[in-house]
């Protein structure tokens, strides 16, 4: 009876995901819809697990590093940051489009948060790529790829989340992100040169850049570039655990508010109430999606799913392929972190079960529901970034082709080479 309940509420969740009800009120409505449904069970329980979902202390790193990254985009370290890409791609095809990949890489260990990267940079330099000869749905499609390398990044919340409900390092996912980071980034500059060569889209200049430049630019963007560093250095050296890694990311980007002198009243204003807005986004689905996580465990869900899996595969890429196509499906219709406080422990203790590292099927997931934001119909990097640019969505989709090829690529040499995701953690760890 049990059983069928919790398929009832299961369905009942992906229903109101359909109907576009935001999402932790379809988690809280079928959590709810199981304590009502189950006698055996107090209700009392309900309210317990939604309330204790958001007070472990590991998630108090979300909102330190949310802000320590909102911070940085409000004392002109992004400006920075991006006149030193603008001067190390300069002489690639492509210019300012790989200038808005590389700028999402290196933005990546300042904001942690995709959504907030891509508007960003959907604001800033979608208008001047227009400018310079770029398609509007060219450059929207770029930049909305690119802002997945940001949870890939170190301090990336999504990591933060997963290592919570998995138990895994999160010292060492941060570690382990850099590698399918730099993947994504390296695959998207050489196929946004292939494709800018091919349309015409020529560099920004044709000489090499004089020493003295490099160094200006360098010079100006190293102490944010710097950060981390700071944060996996200190926690590698037991100087600092993560959450208080998130601690100290506020107190060096307000240092750099101090030194670069940009961050006014009204500024520290705004960055405080956008940081209040997305950890809350994020954070009140972590704890509707708890008491549904308690029922998948008080149901003991994922020991028989797991002894099913087992039970009709014996190989575990098959198990991995599986897992990829279904991630990508569910992430086109379920926003991330709701499917990774939903599906994690189901799938992580059968990943275990077939040998698979833990840092490596992490960064599978996480690579995954990065996909999931920039595929239709529901993927929130193309509704942020289209909504900015005024692409149409249609227009977004007929571009994105060659990106969705290349992001295949990438994610099954995540899959078939574990060295991507655990070789810089074998090293560092």
């Amino acid at each position: 009876m049990s059983g069928n309940l919790v398929l009832i509420c299961a369905i009942v969740m992906v229903i109101l995901m359909f109907l576009k009800v935001p999402v932790f009120i379809a988690v809280l409505a079928a959590s709810g819809l199981y304590f009502a449904g189950n006698p055996n069970v107090a209700s009392q329980i309900f309210a317990q697990r939604v309330m204790s979902g958001s007070e472990t202390l590991s998630l108090l790193a979300i909102p330190f590093f949310v802000c320590s990254g909102v911070f940085m985009n409000y004392s002109g370290v992004t400006k920075r940051i991006m006149d030193f890409c603008s001067v190390i791609t300069g002489k690639m095809y492509g210019g300012l489009a790989q200038v808005n990949v590389l700028l999402s890489t290196l933005m990546g260990g300042l904001s942690g948060s995709n959504l907030a990267d891509a508007a960003m940079e959907a604001k800033m330099l979608v208008p001047e790529m227009e400018k310079k000869g770029f398609t509007k749905s060219f450059s929207t499609v770029v930049t909305a790829v690119s802002a997945m390398i940001t949870p890939l990044i170190p301090p990336g919340i999504a990591m933060i989340i997963y290592g919570t409900i998995a138990n895994v390092s999160i010292g060492k996912l941060f570690v382990a992100g850099i590698g399918p980071g730099v993947l994504l980034c390296a695959a998207m500059m050489i196929l946004v040169r292939f494709m800018s060569k091919k349309r015409g889209y020529l560099p920004t200049r044709t000489e090499r850049v004089p020493p003295a430049q490099l160094w200006a630019a360098l010079r100006k963007a190293i102490l944010p570039l710097l950060l981390p560093l700071v944060i996996i250095g200190g926690i590698r050296l037991g100087i600092f655990t993560p959450t208080e890694a998130g601690a100290v990311a506020i107190i060096y980007a307000l240092i750099l508010a101090v030194v670069y002198r940009e961050l006014s009243v009204g500024g520290f204003r705004e960055a405080i109430k956008e940081t209040v807005f997305t950890t809350s986004s994020v954070m009140v689905i972590i704890a509707a999606a708890s008491a549904f996580s308690w029922i998948l465990t008080y149901e003991k869900i994922p020991q028989q799913f797991t002894s099913y899996m087992i039970s009709v595969c014996d190989n575990k890429y098959v198990f991995l392929i599986a897992v990829n196509i279904f991630l990508i499906l569910v992430g086109m219709f379920i926003e991330g972190n709701a499917t990774m406080l939903i599906l994690v422990p189901m799938l992580a203790p059968v990943a275990n079960q077939y040998g698979i590292d833990p840092i490596q099927f992490a960064m599978i997931y996480i690579f995954n529901s990065s996909i999931g934001c920039v595929t239709p119909p529901l993927g929130t990097l193309i509704f942020v970034t289209c909504g900015i640019t005024k692409c149409k969505i249609r227009d977004f989709i007929s571009e994105a082709g060659p990106f969705y090829i290349m992001l295949l690529i990438c994610l099954l040499l995540l899959t078939f080479v574990p060295f991507f995701s655990t070789g810089l953690v074998n090293l560092i760890y």
